[in-house]
C-alpha cells in the first residue's frame, strides 16, 4: 500500500497523523512501554541503513534553552563551513521546521519520498516483530531526520531529544559529544517530580566515553550528571566549574577549555541566552578536540547570527511587540527579567496561552506583577486550556489586573494594537502556538491549513 504511488506531502502528514495523539504524538511519552520505543526506531533505522551512524552527531537534552542551544551550535557549525543537519520539536508553522539543512526546513517532496520509504519499512517492522507493533509518529520523525540528514550528505547533525533523554527515541545516537542544558520542572507527570529525578532522565542520553557538556545546575541535578558521566566514563564540562560566561547578550566573555573569547554578542535576546551560548561555545571546542575543527571566528559569528523565531523575537516597534515561547515557571520567570532588562515601557498587555499540563499558577506568578492588561486566548493547539481559567487564575493571583478573553490571538492582537500607546509594551507568549498564530496574524509567516487540520 505504501508503494503504489509517490505520496504528496499531504498523504505523508495524513500517514503520521494517524499514529499520533496526546501520548504517543509527535514528541511522545516513551515511558508507556519502557524502553520498547527505543527498540522500534533501531529495527526501523536498521531497515533503512542505520543513517543516524553515518555522520557525527550533537545530542541536546535539558529543560529550558535546548532549542535555542542547538540553533546556536548549528549555526556556529554552518559558519565554520560544515554542511549542518538540525532536527528540534515543535515547529511553529509547518512540521517541515523540524527538519532544517543548512537553516532550510526540509522540501515537501524529499519530506513525502523519504517518509513513504518508512512508512514501508514501517510495515516490515510491524510484520517481523509484532509485539513492537508500529513506529509512533515521533520515532518515525525521528527516523526521517537521521535518513534525511544522511541522504543530504551533512557533516555534522545537531539532534533536540524530544522529552527526557534515556528512553526518547533520539536516544539510538551515539553522540560525538553530548550537551544538557538547563534542568528544571517540565512535564513532571512523566518524568517525575523532584530535580534529581528529571536529571537521570536527561542524563541518561551521556555515553561510554563520550564526552558531555552541561550548563550550569542546581546543585541535586549537577550531582546526577557528575555521577553518570563518572559511572560511562565520559568526560564532563560542567558549567561554572569547567566553564564559565559572564556578561550580557550584548557583550559577553566566555572562559573554558578552548581558552578566554571576548567580546561576544549573542543573536538571541535574553540573559539566559548567555548561558545556552556558553553551553554551545563549550560543544564547539569539544568537536575540535575531537578533529572536527570549529575556528574562534566561526564561533564569534555563530553565536552572533543565530536566529531563532518566537523567542523574544521583537517584530514591531512603537508599540513594540515580542513573541515568546515561555511555557512553565522557568521560562516564565526568564521571560520576566528579560523584559525588565532589554525593555522599557508604560504600559504592558499580556496575551496569554497556555497548555492544560502547564502549572499554570507558577507561569503566571513572575509576569502578572509586570501587566497592565492580559488577554487570554485559545489557539488550534487541542490542549490548549480554556481562557477563563486564565483570567479566573490571574484575577486570584492581582485582583486588579484587567484581565479578559478573546476569541483568538489574532483578536487578542488587533485589540491590543488599538489600545496601546507608542511606548507601551506588548507580549505573546505561553506556546508555541500563541507564538505562531501572532506570527502569522501580523503576516511574518504563513501555515499549510491542509497540514494544521490534519495535525489537529
Amino acid at each position: 500500500m505504501t508503494r503504489a504511488h509517490p505520496w504528496s506531502y499531504h498523504e505523508a502528514i495524513r500517514y503520521l497523523s494517524a499514529r499520533a495523539g496526546y501520548d504517543r504524538g509527535f514528541v511522545a511519552n516513551p515511558f508507556g512501554d519502557e524502553g520498547a520505543g527505543l527498540e522500534r526506531t533501531r529495527h526501523l533505522l536498521a531497515l533503512v541503513g542505520n543513517p543516524h551512524q553515518q555522520y557525527p552527531v550533537v545530542h541536546i537534552a535539558g529543560t529550558k534553552g535546548k532549542g535555542s542551544t542547538a540553533a546556536f551550535i548549528a549555526t556556529i557549525a554552518h559558519a565554520a563551513g560544515y554542511r549542518t543537519g538540525l532536527y528540534t520539536s515543535p515547529h511553529l508553522h509547518t512540521f517541515r521546521e523540524r527538519f532544517q539543512l543548512d537553516h532550510q526546513p526540509l522540501a515537501p517532496d524529499v519530506f513525502a519520498t523519504l517518509l513513504q520509504e518508512l512508512a514501508s519499512a514501517n510495515e516490515h517492522l510491524a510484520a517481523a516483530h509484532p509485539d513492537l507493533g508500529e513506529a509512533t509518529a515521533f520515532e518515525l520523525t525521528t527516523a526521517l531526520a537521521f535518513l534525511a540528514f544522511a541522504r543530504a550528505d551533512v557533516d555534522i547533525a545537531v539532534i533536540e531529544v524530544g522529552l527526557g533523554g534515556r528512553l526518547d527515541a533520539t536516544n539510538v545516537v551515539l553522540p560525538t559529544v553530548a550537551a544538557i542544558t538547563r534542568i528544571g520542572f517540565d512535564h513532571m507527570h512523566i518524568l517525575g517530580n523532584t530535580l534529581d529525578a528529571i536529571a537521570r532522565e536527561k542524563a541518561g542520553i551521556i555515553k561510554p566515553g563520550r564526552p558531555v557538556v552541561s550548563a550550569p545546575q542546581a546543585p541535586e541535578a549537577a550531582a546526577v550528571i557528575i555521577a553518570t558521566a563518572a559511572q560511562q566514563n565520559a568526560l564532563l564540562w560542567l558549567g561554572d566549574r569547567d566553564w564559565h560566561v559572564r556578561g550580557t547578550p550584548e557583550a559577553f566573555t566566555y572562559v573554558g577549555p578552548g581558552g578566554q573569547l571576548e567580546g561576544l554578542r549573542s543573536g538571541l535576546l535574553g540573559q539566559h541566552q548567555v548561558e545556552n551560548a556558553g553551553v554551545a561555545i563549550t560543544i564547539a571546542h569539544s568537536l575540535s578536540q575531537q578533529g572536527i575543527d570549529v575556528p574562534d571566528t566561526a564561533i564569534r559569528h555563530g553565536v552572533a547570527a543565530v536566529r531563532w523565531p518566537g523567542r523574544l523575537e521583537v517584530v514591531q516597534e512603537r508599540p513594540t511587540i515580542v513573541l515568546d515561547a515561555a511555557h512553565n515557571r522557568e521560562s516564565a520567570q526568564a521571560l520576566a527579567t528579560a523584559l525588565c532588562t532589554h525593555f522599557q515601557w508604560t504600559h504592558l498587555t499580556a496575551i496569554i496561552g497556555l497548555a492544560r499540563d502547564k502549572d499554570l499558577l507558577a507561569f503566571l506568578t513572575p509576569l502578572l506583577p509586570l501587566c497592565t492588561r492580559l488577554i487570554a486566548v485559545p489557539t488550534h493547539s487541542p490542549r490548549i486550556r480554556a481562557p477563563e481559567e486564565i483570567v479566573e487564575v490571574a484575577r486570584q493571583l492581582r485582583p486588579h489586573v484587567d484581565a479578559m478573553t478573546a476569541p483568538s490571538v489574532a483578536a487578542a492582537l488587533a485589540l491590543a494594537r488599538e489600545q496601546a500607546g507608542v511606548d507601551d509594551l506588548i507580549v505573546a507568549t505561553g506556546s508555541l502556538t500563541v507564538v505562531a498564530e501572532a506570527r502569522e496574524a501580523l503576516g511574518l509567516a504563513s501555515a499549510d491549513p491542509d497540514e494544521r487540520a490534519l495535525l489537529g
